[in-house]
C-alpha cells in the first residue's frame, strides 16, 4: 500500500512509492522534500506554528477565483475597506497571497511602503487604523520587479506570511490568493486547516468562460473540506457614469452566477453554492482603484456598488459569526 496522504493532489505516488518526492505529480507539494529524503510522512511542524500564530484571529477567509481578470483582488480590497468602515471597533487584515501578482499595495494606496521585521515577526503595512496588509509587493526592489519561483518558493513564502507575520488581535483576516486551484491554494489550506479556517468566497463574473473554471473551484472546496461562503459576481451589469443607464458588458448566456448557485441564491442550485450578491461594474471603481483610494468613502452615497457590497457584506459577517 502506498499510503497516500489525505487531500494529496491527484496521482500522488503514495509515500512508501520508490517515485515519493520525485514524481511529476510531486512538484510544487508542500511534502515533496520530506517524501523524497524518506523520512517518515508527519505533520508538517509549521501547522502548530501557523496554528499558534493566528490563535489571535477570529476569521479567517480564502478568497478564491476559478480564472484571472474577474476583480478578485478588487472586491477583497472593497472588503477590506466594507468591514473596516462598517466595524471600527473591529481590526481587519488582508494577506496578498498571489505571490507573482501583487497587485493589492496599490489598490490600497500603500506601495512603496516598507515593513519591519523584529523578534516577534512581520508587522504589516496599516491601510487605516483598524485595516493592514502583507503583501509580497513590499518586498520587492522595486514594483516592477518579477517574482519568477518556481512552486515550492512560493509556497515557503506562503508558510512564511502565515507563520511569521505579527497581526495581534484581528476579527477577520482575508486571505488573497492566485487564480486556479494549484501549489499555493493547496498550502494555505493544509496550513489555516488546524488554525481555524472560516471558509471561502468565490469571485466570478457572469459569462460561462468564467463559470466554467467557478466550477472547478467550488470541486476544490468540496474535495479539500473547504466551507464555502459563497458566490460574489462582480461586474455583473456596467453603470454608465453619466446617464446611469445598464449594460450587459459580459453577457450572462448560461445564467450567470444565479443560475449556477440555484433560483435566488439559496444553495442547493448547480454548482451548490449560495449566491452572496452581484456589483456592478462601475469605472469610478478602476480608478480608485489605480490612485489607491478607498472607493466606499468617495462615492458611498450614490453608488450602486457600495449598496450592493452591503448587503453581500452583511451575509459574510452572519455565515461567519453565525459559526463562531
Amino acid at each position: 500500500m502506498n499510503n497516500v496522504p489525505e487531500n494529496a493532489p491527484n496521482h500522488c505516488p503514495g509515500t512508501q512509492s520508490e517515485d515519493a518526492g520525485k514524481a511529476s505529480a510531486c512538484a510544487g507539494c508542500p511534502n515533496q522534500n520530506i517524501c523524497a529524503s524518506g523520512v517518515p510522512a508527519g505533520p508538517d511542524p509549521a501547522i502548530e506554528l501557523i496554528k499558534n500564530r493566528l490563535s489571535n484571529v477570529k476569521h479567517k477567509i480564502l478568497v478564491l477565483s476559478g480564472k484571472g481578470g474577474v476583480g478578485k483582488s478588487t472586491v477583497t480590497s472593497l472588503l477590506g475597506h466594507g468591514l473596516a468602515a462598517r466595524f471600527p471597533d473591529k481590526n481587519i487584515g488582508i494577506l496578498d497571497a498571489d505571490i507573482c501578482g501583487p497587485s493589492l499595495p496599490r489598490m490600497l494606496g500603500v506601495r512603496g511602503e516598507q515593513v519591519h521585521y523584529s523578534g516577534s515577526g512581520w508587522s504589516p503595512v496599516y491601510v487605516a487604523d483598524n485595516l493592514s496588509l502583507m503583501s509580497i509587493g513590499f518586498l520587492l526592489g522595486s514594483p516592477d520587479d518579477a517574482v519568477i519561483w518556481r512552486g515550492p518558493k512560493k509556497n515557503g513564502m506562503i508558510k512564511q506570511f502565515l507563520s511569521e507575520v505579527e497581526w495581534g488581535e484581528l476579527d477577520y483576516l482575508l486571505i488573497d490568493t492566485p487564480p486556479g486551484t494549484s501549489d499555493e491554494h493547496l498550502s494555505a489550506v493544509e496550513y489555516l486547516r488546524g488554525a481555524g479556517l472560516s471558509g471561502a468566497l468565490v469571485v466570478s463574473t457572469p459569462q460561462e468562460l468564467a463559470l466554467l473554471d467557478v466550477r472547478k473551484e467550488l470541486s476544490f472546496c468540496a474535495k479539500l473540506g473547504v466551507r464555502l461562503l459563497g458566490v460574489i459576481e462582480n461586474m455583473s451589469v456596467f453603470i454608465c457614469p453619466n446617464c446611469k443607464s445598464r449594460s450587459e458588458v459580459f453577457p450572462a448566456t448560461t445564467g450567470g452566477a444565479a443560475a449556477l448557485c440555484g433560483a435566488g441564491g439559496a444553495a442547493g442550485g448547480e454548482g451548490g453554492a449560495p449566491l452572496l450578491g452581484a456589483l456592478p461594474l462601475e469605472p469610478q471603481l478602476a480608478r480608485a482603484c489605480d490612485a489607491g483610494e478607498s472607493y466606499l468613502q468617495r462615492h458611498a452615497p450614490a453608488s450602486a456598488t457600495v449598496a450592493a457590497l452591503q448587503h453581500i457584506l452583511d451575509k459574510i459577517v452572519a455565515a461567519c459569526e453565525g459559526s463562531s
